[in-house]
């Protein structure tokens, strides 16, 4: 049986689609922009990745390991498009609901994460 909803596991490839959408609209013809971009890439998607392999787990305590990195990779992942938005002057609508949608995904799997270990 699934640990995560179908919602959230939805949501986060959402975040991971949006990610996909951010890079490929990125002018990389900038190095410092393409390598922000890579980076993004690699810790947006990774978010879904982690998500998935969450619904596997086969005890709590898997459970929150792969919760852990999911919040790692979403964490990265703000990171990235807060630096492609203050250092690289990169602003569309597209970055700043992917934030908004990884902010509370963060906060959500926090809340996860501390209560599952407290059944731990």
């Amino acid at each position: 049986m699934s640990r995560l909803s179908e919602d959230l596991r939805a949501r986060t490839k959402v975040v991971a689609s949006n990610v996909i959408r951010v890079y490929v609209e990125l002018p990389k013809k900038r190095r410092k922009v393409e390598v922000l971009g890579h980076q993004l890439l690699r810790s947006g998607t990774s978010i879904s990745a982690h998500a998935r392999e969450s619904s596997r787990s086969r005890s709590k305590a898997e459970f929150c390991s792969k919760l852990d990195g999911l919040f790692q990779e979403a964490d990265e992942s703000l990171l990235w498009l807060e630096l492609l938005r203050e250092d690289c002057n990169l602003s569309s609508e597209l970055i700043l609901k992917t934030r908004r949608e990884i902010s509370e995904l963060i906060a959500i799997f926090v809340i996860m994460i501390s209560k599952t270990r407290k059944t731990l």
